[in-house]
């Protein structure tokens, strides 16, 4: 089980939680962020090298595929499991990893999920 406290969980709710009608709870004992729909899981687990990793400081976004692809093939994300066929990637992040891309993936994850209303809320900011 993942620590409400743990560093990059609080940066991800400062993140995901500024968004417009964004709400936090937890799905499978994993905390995840939405509107009408999850944009953003933290903690899904994935496999690596025959195992499985779970409770990773890991973030599930949803995006447009050819963006999904290009991190995947960088080798900078992963297939989270239960959500991966469905079009999720996972990332890695850590404290002082590249929190500005997070927020930008989260971003377009929001984008792919929220109701239009929501988006054009946050296109006035």
């Amino acid at each position: 089980m993942i620590a409400d406290t743990e560093p990059c969980l609080e940066k991800l709710r400062e993140i995901a939680l500024a968004f417009p009608g964004a709400r936090e709870k937890r799905v499978v004992g994993m905390p995840a962020f939405y509107t009408r729909k999850v944009f953003a899981y933290w903690g899904m687990p994935f496999k690596r090298d025959g195992g499985i990793i779970s409770d990773p400081q890991s973030l599930a976004v949803l995006l447009p595929e050819p963006e999904r692809l290009a991190l995947l093939q960088s080798g900078r994300a992963h297939v989270p499991m239960y959500i991966g066929p469905s079009g999720w990637i996972g990332l890695l992040l850590d404290v002082d990893g590249d929190w500005g891309e997070a927020a930008e993936l989260i971003e377009e994850s929001y984008r792919q999920t929220a109701g239009k209303r929501l988006v054009t809320q946050l296109d006035a900011r």
